[in-house]
């Protein structure tokens, strides 16, 4: 198997762009995905991925770049659903559900206007191996971006995702960093789509930072632990795709989703770990 997929790398340009664009969206995923998980924003990242389908179609039927609708619209709806949070009494998981509903009935709909199904299907469910030399510059321009961002603001992240109240009393703008990390959440759905599409966005998002939570309690370790994980299952995951032709996008994630199933079982952090120990001792 490793030998048909490294023969391939090195005949086949498609499968180089495949490679490296699936590593770098695994990597910067799995940084961000860190963030989202420990601010209980689950389901932010699953409804920004599905909202920015609504930008896609319409940037087919207006012959612009995807990248420039699903944007716009990834980030009008992260701003909505904050709106509807902090004006109304209606709760968090609430609004993104109306929200991510919406949406998606939205582009479902401008989906059979568009008439452009083929490319579209590979927006939703992802076409790693027809990622074009433009794509893979894109992807690592916007994820150097984030990353770099996410370097900047470290510590500010780290406070408000920790303790919201005393970033506060320190004089942080607590609702900014929550925006640039929408904006930092909503650029790397974007990105994602070409790979894993954007029915999958949110497993990458979620399961590389879960996995790596289970091991470590320190936020640093955490995010190059995920980071690592990310990078790791997307290359595995093509590769397996590859060889056996199946979906490359679904691949990458049943990959990142049995990292974490061992380590549910084996992470010292979980009591399933203790509890098997305890019976070896005994």
């Amino acid at each position: 198997m490793l030998n048909y997929f490294f023969e391939g790398l090195q005949t086949y340009h498609f499968l180089q762009n495949a490679l490296v664009t699936a590593v770098v969206i695994g990597i910067v995923s799995g940084v961000v995905g860190c963030f989202i998980i420990l601010r209980g924003m689950s389901l932010m990242g699953d409804a920004i991925s599905h909202a920015v389908l609504p930008g896609v179609a319409i940037s087919y039927l207006l012959g612009i770049n995807f990248y420039i609708g699903a944007i716009a619209f990834g980030l009008f709806a992260s701003i909505l659903i904050t709106f509807i949070h902090s004006n109304s009494v209606i709760k968090s998981d609430t609004a993104i559900g109306i929200t991510f509903s919406a949406f998606l009935a939205l582009g479902v709909i401008l989906i059979g206007i568009a008439n452009s199904s083929t490319d579209l299907f590979h927006i939703l469910f992802g076409n790693v191996l027809a990622v074009q030399d433009l794509d893979k510059w894109i992807t690592i321009i916007v994820s150097g971006v984030v990353l770099l961002v996410v370097w900047l603001f470290y510590r500010q992240f780290l406070l408000t995702s920790f303790d919201p109240s005393m970033a506060k009393a320190f004089g942080m703008k607590v609702n900014a960093y929550h925006y640039l990390l929408m904006i930092l959440l909503t650029l790397v759905a974007v990105t994602a789509m070409q790979t894993v599409g954007t029915i999958l966005i949110v497993a990458m998002l979620i399961t590389p930072a879960a996995t790596a939570f289970l091991y470590t309690k320190r936020l640093h370790t955490m995010i190059f632990l995920s980071a690592f994980i990310g990078g790791l299952s997307a290359a595995l995951g093509l590769m397996i795709g590859y060889v056996y032709n199946i979906a490359a996008g679904s691949s990458i994630v049943l990959t990142s989703a049995l990292f974490f199933a061992i380590s549910f079982i084996f992470s010292p952090k979980q009591p399933l770990w203790s509890k098997l120990k305890q019976r070896k001792e005994n």
